[in-house]
């Protein structure tokens, strides 16, 4: 990796160029982020280009990326954070993630690796952001996850700066997290359980923040001691923010049987799949994308899809 240009201005976008030292794919890197199709902070244009906002320290700011040749990603960044996502543009293409131990000897594995070799994980650096949606994502079907998701964001977000494609929003502060009214959460389909648990982490928002620059595993450990986030919660954090190769999102309704079916020809419980993979430490998070990448993965369908709980009166 190496960055190529970097200009900025009040009125133009701060841009910057990477270059990697194989083939660019910022939307696989990038894909976990997108919280449904409806994401207000995650666009895909007919351009082929990803929009995406963000809230950093120094502001709010709508980002442009790109790849712009067979090894290289261009991004254009608008607003007061600008310059800070730029700087830190690298590492959330995954330019900073080291794979050089990971030498798998599964058979389906090494297939899945040699398919897409450069998949990185990237990471935000962004705690509260990757936490929030996490909250809301647990025990409940996707699509109703992401539909409270995009409700909240709408609601209370601000408008995303620069030229962003129409209903992008900048997530809530912590703050505005906080004060949200449990009416509201409940119109979300949110249940006070994980309304709680958001109002929680955000008034601890200036802490976990700080869990970006300890080492991932010790981290996971520290959100886990938060009220109300578990294993699975903090390992979909873990994945986001920190970039952690090995959070394995132990409890999801697909993965377990995922890598049952993918590996063994069977489905297997979180038990199974936690001592399946063990000889894969620490790139347990990244088997499980490298299977999703390649288009390895196997689950057959089997009964219908989890019903919605809704919990709004009728």
């Amino acid at each position: 990796m190496s960055p190529v240009a970097l200009t900025s201005g009040e009125t133009n976008p701060v841009e910057r160029t990477v270059t990697f030292p194989g083939p660019a794919s910022p939307g696989v890197t990038l894909s976990p982020l997108r919280r449904g199709p409806g994401d207000p902070t995650f666009q895909l244009t007919a351009d082929r280009a990803i929009w995406r906002t963000s809230l950093l320290s120094s502001g709010a700011v709508t980002a442009r990326i790109l790849r712009d040749g067979p090894t290289v990603v261009r991004a254009q960044a608008w607003g007061d954070g600008a310059d800070e996502f730029i700087d830190a543009l690298p590492a959330f293409l995954g330019a900073d993630d080291d794979h050089s131990d990971f030498a798998p000897t599964d058979p389906t594995v090494v297939a899945a690796l040699t398919a897409v070799p450069h998949l990185r994980l990237g990471r935000t650096g962004q705690v509260l952001e990757a936490l929030v949606p996490a909250v809301i994502e647990q025990r409940v079907p996707g699509a109703d996850a992401f539909r409270a998701w995009r409700l909240l964001v709408t609601r209370f977000g601000t408008p995303a700066p620069g030229p962003a494609p129409e209903r992008m929003r900048v997530i809530p502060s912590a703050e505005v997290w906080r004060r949200i009214p449990s009416w509201e959460f409940h119109r979300a389909n949110v249940d006070p359980g994980r309304a709680r648990t958001i109002v929680a982490v955000a008034q601890r928002a200036a802490s976990l923040e700080r869990l970006a620059t300890r080492v991932p595993a010790e981290a996971r450990q520290a959100l886990m001691s938060l009220p109300g986030v578990g294993i699975w919660t903090a390992a979909e954090v873990a994945q986001r923010a920190f970039g952690d190769a090995d959070a394995l999102s132990v409890g999801d309704y697909h993965v377990s049987k995922m890598i049952g079916w993918t590996l063994l020809g069977r489905p297997i419980d979180d038990d199974a799949m936690v001592e399946l993979l063990e000889p894969m430490r620490p790139h347990r998070h990244r088997v499980v994308r490298l299977l999703y990448a390649s288009g390895l993965a196997r689950e057959p369908r089997r009964g219908p899809r989890l019903p919605v709980q809704n919990i709004r009166p009728l």
